[in-house]
């Protein structure tokens, strides 16, 4: 049997680490760094696609399966990054509070040919993406309750200004979807990447490895 390649996580997030960790899987973190700038006119399913293709793209080596991915939080068809300062944060949160949302990921996988002097070969290799849609609804919040939770610092980092996976899940009134995508990662779409590109995801962990 062929070994497997080595697996690559192109992103620095703790939560898609964490994520893979919890499968018990062998992989090496090399978050890729790009302008994450929405382009003119680009719809939100585009743009996290894109921006997941382009991080896996970023990081190709020969000998290595690189999974990368990129997580919205879309309201009222406008994308919400990541909060700027606390001020921006309760921004965010006000507008999130008593309504539902939409969190998209886009999920890309790539495996890389050798060029003729033994690095990556831009132009070869295959790459699979697909875009998860979950959507999530926030309990209405009181002044008190949106600034207690800016002050925790949890909003900083996280796209839509709070998390599900820690004391934001605490306003959380319903998922419907996939919990693992609105995290960062969907777990079941990434095990059928796996299998469309010619592997078992389970093979990655460091008992099942041939």
């Amino acid at each position: 049997m062929a070994s497997l390649p080595s697996l690559v996580l192109a992103s620095g997030s703790p939560r898609r680490r964490d994520l893979l960790t919890g499968l018990g899987l062998a992989f090496t973190v090399r978050p890729a760094d790009l302008d994450e700038t929405p382009r003119p006119g680009e719809t939100p399913r585009a743009y996290v696609e894109r921006l997941a293709e382009e991080k896996a793209m970023a990081q190709a080596a020969p000998g290595e399966l690189v999974l990368a991915a990129d997580t919205s939080v879309i309201l009222d068809g406008e994308i919400l990054g990541k909060p700027e300062d606390e001020e921006d944060g309760r921004r965010l949160l006000g507008l999130l509070a008593g309504r539902e949302h939409i969190v998209l990921s886009g999920v890309a996988l790539h495996l890389s040919d050798a060029g003729p002097d033994g690095g990556p070969d831009a132009g070869s290799g295959s790459t699979i993406t697909h875009v998860e849609e979950s959507r999530v609804r926030i309990a209405a919040l009181t002044p008190e309750e949106i600034a207690w939770y800016v002050a925790t610092g949890e909003t900083m980092d996280k796209a839509g200004g709070y998390a599900i996976q820690g004391l934001g899940a605490l306003y959380v009134e319903a998922v419907n979807g996939d919990y693992t995508n609105v995290v960062g990662l969907p777990l079941p779409a990434t095990y059928r990447l796996f299998r469309a590109l010619g592997f078992d995801l389970r093979a990655f962990r460091p008992e099942t490895r041939p």
